[in-house]
């Protein structure tokens, strides 16, 4: 077993998939609204992918936006979108896990993740990133509409 294939983050889901999170922030890398990513705390024992969004994409109210990815190797996964916006934060998460009150793919509804509702994403890593960037494609032009309407 490699080092990247090494358990890290044993869950009731299964431990992170180091492999499917470098190749989701690899991939991320190549939309016009990604910044960069990094594994946080570090490479060598990720907790999670965090994608830092382009903040010359958004209107400047948003001082910064970022999703964090936890992929699991059963394949459950949790996207968590967030926007700094000063002392506010505006945030919805994607989940796919077993939970027994819920459907396994929910969605926490901005602008504070609560409620629940089903969930539309797929289940292949690509497709799940691809989805939350074009509602993150989205949100951006809905902002600059606001703004410039002077919602």
């Amino acid at each position: 077993m490699s080092d990247d294939d090494t358990p890290d983050d044993a869950t009731e889901t299964g431990c992170l998939d180091r492999t499917t999170m470098r190749t989701l922030g690899r991939r991320a890398e190549t939309h016009p609204l990604v910044d960069s990513w990094r594994f946080e705390p570090d490479r060598l024992s990720p907790r999670s992918l965090v994608i830092s969004l382009a903040s010359t994409a958004y209107p400047h109210t948003v001082d910064s936006a970022r999703i964090e990815v936890h992929w699991f190797v059963t394949g459950d996964y949790y996207v968590h979108y967030v926007e700094d916006l000063g002392t506010a934060r505006f945030q919805c998460r994607w989940d796919r896990h077993p939970k027994t009150d819920a459907p396994k793919r929910y969605f926490h509804p901005p602008p504070d993740a609560n409620g629940v509702e089903l969930s539309s994403l797929g289940e292949h890593h690509l497709d799940v990133l691809f989805s939350v960037l074009d509602w993150v494609a989205e949100r951006v032009e809905r902002l600059h509409n606001e703004s410039n309407s002077g919602a």
